[in-house]
C-alpha cells in the first residue's frame, strides 16, 4: 500500500505520451514589438519568433538564443537553417506551397538529406488554424482561443497542440511560423 505522504512522480515515459499545448500571442510579457511568443500553460515564454524583414524571421528560445532562421524565397518556398540569420549553418528543411486557395493553404515540408520523410501542413493562415500531418498521423495542430459565450473570436491568440512523437517542438513552431507567413 502506498504512503499518502509520498509525492507522486510521473514516469518520464508517460510524460512523453502527453500532448503539449503552447499558447501564441504578441502580447506576452518580455516580448519586443512585432515578436510572436509561444508560452506554456504556466505562461512561461518558451519560443520567440522575431521578424527581421519581410522575408526573414528567427526562432529564438526563451533566453533569446537563435535556434533557426526562416527564409521566405520566391514562389511560395521557405528554407529553415540552424542558427541565426547572419550565420546560417546547415539547411534543416524546405517547404513549398502546393495549394493556395482563398480559405485553404497546403505546404509540403521536406527534411534536408531525407528524401523519404515528408510532412504536409494544411489549413487557413487567416484563421491561424493548421494541422501538420506525417503520413496518416497528426503531428501538431493550431486553433484560435475560443471562450464560452463569445460571439467574436479574436485572432491575436491561438493554441498550438503538439502531439507525442519524434519531431522536436522547436521545429514544429518554425513550421507553424512558415505557414502563418502565407
Amino acid at each position: 500500500m502506498a504512503d499518502s505522504d509520498t509525492p507522486y512522480h510521473p514516469d518520464l515515459e508517460d510524460l512523453r505520451r502527453i500532448p503539449v499545448d503552447l499558447f501564441a500571442s504578441k502580447k506576452l510579457p518580455g516580448l519586443s514589438s512585432g515578436d510572436l511568443g509561444f508560452a506554456d500553460s504556466s505562461e512561461n515564454l518558451v519560443f520567440i519568433i522575431r521578424k527581421s524583414s519581410s522575408s526573414l524571421k528567427s526562432l529564438l528560445d526563451s533566453s533569446g538564443v537563435p535556434l533557426f532562421s526562416i527564409s521566405r524565397l520566391h514562389n511560395g518556398m521557405w528554407e529553415l537553417h540552424k542558427g541565426d540569420i547572419e550565420k546560417r549553418k546547415e539547411l534543416v528543411l524546405t517547404a513549398k506551397r502546393t495549394s493556395n486557395k482563398f480559405s485553404k493553404t497546403e505546404l509540403k515540408v521536406s527534411f534536408a538529406g531525407e528524401s523519404s520523410q515528408h510532412l504536409v501542413i494544411k489549413g487557413c493562415p487567416f484563421q491561424k488554424s493548421c494541422t501538420i500531418y506525417s503520413q496518416d498521423s497528426i503531428v501538431a495542430q493550431t486553433s484560435l482561443m475560443y471562450k464560452l459565450r463569445q460571439i467574436y473570436v479574436g485572432r491575436s491568440k491561438f493554441r498550438l497542440t503538439i502531439f507525442p512523437g519524434s519531431i522536436d517542438h522547436s521545429l514544429v513552431v518554425a513550421m507553424v511560423a512558415m505557414f502563418l507567413q502565407g
